[in-house]
């Protein structure tokens, strides 16, 4: 590095240092491991810190912050921040921030700065803001949930026979049960909820008429309906905020602003993935393997253009089948030996999509692969997880539980004291959409305006909205998952 730069970090140090002197040296490469920090950056950084707080240094505090920021995320603490928060958000673990910042061991402190993980070489700080929950002293809240009991049909089938024929049933009543702890967690915390629940019935056939007769502007937030008809139809006749609690193909025509979409567009799940590569791919074979169908091959054109446009990248190769399936040798001519291999599938084909991975998993020792996914559905829940694990399978995913952590532990007592059995998939996205919307708008202020300040995590979801004053909201929160060779998964990001 040049001098002029040296000296700029180091202000208080002159041209020629004395023996012992504490100076700062920026080092990109730096291996994002505990170790590596420790050994590498840590004990540097800390004297620098606490050097800052000299008199003699405070003018520079700012400077030298700035400095620190090019190699490390950055965090000022916050009132009702906590270890849970903070690592979820930044997808770090406790002890990896505490080697960072040793003081962090007495606890977290309002107005703390703090290291949360080291940037790597070639990687970039991107502007993220975890949303603050906040309730307002002497909140009320009306809440009107709508969704398709069907009790009318119901009523005269035994709830044995019920629940094991029909899977609305199931969907239904597990979403509600959801909502209900977690409008008995927030009644707890103080907030008075009035909730008014409606039977939507089968096929709109109730909606014009919950309509008519119920003034649904008296609630703060209207939860559902299920359809995307019903929704579109409830957004137009109201001034209150719709949430739409499921993901339809359908969600992608919104366009009242009244209405706010929790389950993110399938074209962000692409997105997502084709940013993870570029951001974490420096050398070796990148393959996209598709099925030939519009579809795939639309996706295989977008992500090779994106791909290529990255610095790093300048060959993606492109795989289809060969009446009707991809044999393992034409894998074996584009796959090389010691280097990388990642291989992105962009196909939902059943066929294909296990015909590949059996290619996959049985290639010579020395060709090593990665394989990716941004349509983790049907597909792949066909296919033994042991097979995906031995690829090291990447996906894009709106859910992701960590098991270990306080609030899934929390949210499961709860549900299994007042309903005598763990959680499905539908009553964990009632709690937490239900959650989350609630606490938001506990806070006091617009809805709208708390999706300005940033992202929220809750038991398996993310909520991450755009901010559109006149159109809809729509939730763009994702995670990054792998499976590991024990059959565990991690979130990368």
């Amino acid at each position: 590095m040049k001098t002029k730069d040296l000296l700029r970090l180091n202000p208080d140090v002159g041209r020629k240092p004395e023996a012992n002197s504490v100076i700062v040296i920026p080092n990109k490469k730096i291996k994002a491991t505990v170790d590596s920090v420790k050994d590498e950056v840590v004990d540097e950084v800390v004297k620098i810190d606490t050097k800052v707080e000299d008199d003699a240094l405070k003018v520079n505090k700012e400077e030298l912050l700035n400095e620190l920021k090019k190699d490390f995320v950055v965090y000022e603490v916050k009132k009702g921040d906590t270890f849970y928060s903070l690592t979820r958000f930044y997808n770090v673990s406790q002890e990896e921030m505490i080697a960072l910042n040793p003081v962090l061991s007495e606890g977290l402190k309002v107005g703390q700065v703090i290291k949360i993980k080291p940037i790597l070489e070639g990687e970039e700080e991107t502007e993220v803001h975890i949303y603050e929950d906040k309730i307002d002293e002497g909140t009320s809240l009306k809440v009107a949930l709508l969704l398709p009991f069907l009790t009318s049909e119901n009523d005269t089938i035994d709830s044995k026979d019920l629940f094991i024929k029909s899977r609305l049933a199931n969907i239904v009543t597990d979403f509600y049960l959801g909502s209900e702890i977690a409008i008995d967690s927030l009644r707890k915390q103080g907030i008075n909820i009035d909730l008014n629940v409606f039977d939507t019935g089968r096929n709109s056939t109730r909606i014009k008429t919950i309509l008519s007769e119920n003034d649904l502007d008296n609630n703060d937030i209207i939860i559902g309906p299920l359809y995307s008809e019903e929704a579109e139809i409830v957004a137009s006749k109201v001034n209150t905020p719709v949430v739409f609690p499921f993901y339809s193909k359908k969600q992608s025509k919104f366009s009242s602003p009244k209405l706010i979409k929790t389950s993110p567009e399938k074209k962000v799940f692409r997105e997502e993935l084709t940013n993870y590569i570029k951001d974490n791919f420096t050398k070796g074979n990148l393959i996209l393997v598709g099925d030939g169908k519009s579809a795939s091959n639309n996706s295989n054109a977008i992500i090779k253009q994106s791909l290529k446009s990255h610095d790093s990248i300048s060959v993606v190769n492109v795989l289809k089948p060969k009446d009707g399936y991809i044999a393992k040798d034409r894998f074996l001519e584009i796959l090389k030996p010691s280097i990388d291999n990642w291989v992105i599938l962009t196909s939902d084909n059943n066929v294909l999509v296990a015909d590949a991975v059996n290619s996959l998993i049985s290639l010579p020792d020395s060709t090593h692969v990665r394989v990716f996914t941004y349509n983790k559905g049907k597909a792949f829940n066909k296919i033994a997880n042991l097979k995906l694990a031995k690829i090291n399978l990447t996906y894009v995913s709106d859910e992701y539980v960590n098991e270990a952590s306080a609030s899934t532990q929390l949210f499961n007592k709860q549900y299994v004291s007042k309903n005598n059995a763990l959680p499905s998939f539908y009553a964990t996205k009632g709690f937490d959409i239900t959650y989350d919307i609630l606490m938001r708008l506990a806070s006091g202020n617009d809805l709208k305006s708390t999706f300005k300040e940033g992202a929220s995590f809750r038991v398996e979801s993310k909520f991450d909205y755009s901010n559109k004053l006149f159109g809809t909201s729509e939730n763009n929160g994702l995670f990054i998952v792998q499976y590991n060779k024990d059959l565990s998964l991690t979130r990368l990001k």
